[in-house]
């Protein structure tokens, strides 16, 4: 969907009429696990779960009970969800999908190429040589990754020092990209999240409400 201003007056209803309501989370038995995919029972619905390596690695066997921290990705002709074992691993799957050119397929083989931790260090440092060594990266996209996540994961990991702060950060992001999906661009979505106070009881979608609240009287 082409980034554009908000046009109408779409409230938080037509995030479900239009089938848009983000998933930030799935809780429910794994019946199915692949290497790059799982599916989750949710109340008898078979949610297909993209995966990373790393993440499949981490995955009980089927039959059990699982949770798993989800993006939800969204355009006209598809939805698609990624999921990941730890909130660390979903928040550099979103700074990686913010580069030009990497989608979400790439930057689950970037994650699935490297565990976060060693991806992490590898774009600190920047270790060009490390991330071409991920099949599917060349030399131009790893210097791109270098040049617009250094600065931000370095920012990223020195504010989110605590597992509220990482919550917090996680809600925000997930607001950012369903008012994306909802047309407004993303310097529009990503300001007005930012002017809302977010606490540890705040969900996802109380929070999207506010925004569409703040964006109306725009």
């Amino acid at each position: 969907m082409p980034e554009k201003e908000f046009e109408g007056a779409q409230s938080y209803d037509a995030l479900y009429k239009n089938g848009n309501l983000m998933i930030s989370t799935l809780t429910g038995k794994m019946t199915y696990k692949f290497p790059d995919h799982c599916i989750i029972d949710v109340g008898g619905v078979g949610y297909m779960v993209n995966t990373s390596f790393s993440t499949f690695d981490m995955l009980p066997e089927p039959g059990s009970n699982l949770s798993l921290n989800i993006y939800t990705y969204v355009r006209e002709d598809q939805l698609q969800l990624y999921g990941f074992f730890t909130p660390e691993e979903k928040r550099v799957f979103q700074r990686l999908i913010s580069i030009s050119g990497v989608g979400p397929k790439m930057a689950l083989a970037i994650l699935s190429g490297l565990p976060c931790k060693e991806l992490l260090a590898a774009i600190l440092h920047a270790d060009n040589a490390r991330l071409c060594a991920i099949p599917g990266v060349g030399r131009k996209t790893a210097e791109r990754i270098i040049l617009e996540l250094r600065d931000k994961l370095s920012k990223d990991m020195g504010t989110s020092s605590s597992c509220e702060t990482q919550k917090h950060s996680l809600v925000r992001d997930d607001a950012v990209s369903a008012l994306v999906n909802l047309g407004y661009k993303k310097q529009v979505a990503e300001g007005t999240v930012l002017k809302i106070k977010v606490n540890d009881e705040m969900k996802i979608e109380e929070l999207i409400k506010m925004a569409l609240r703040e964006l109306n009287r725009i």
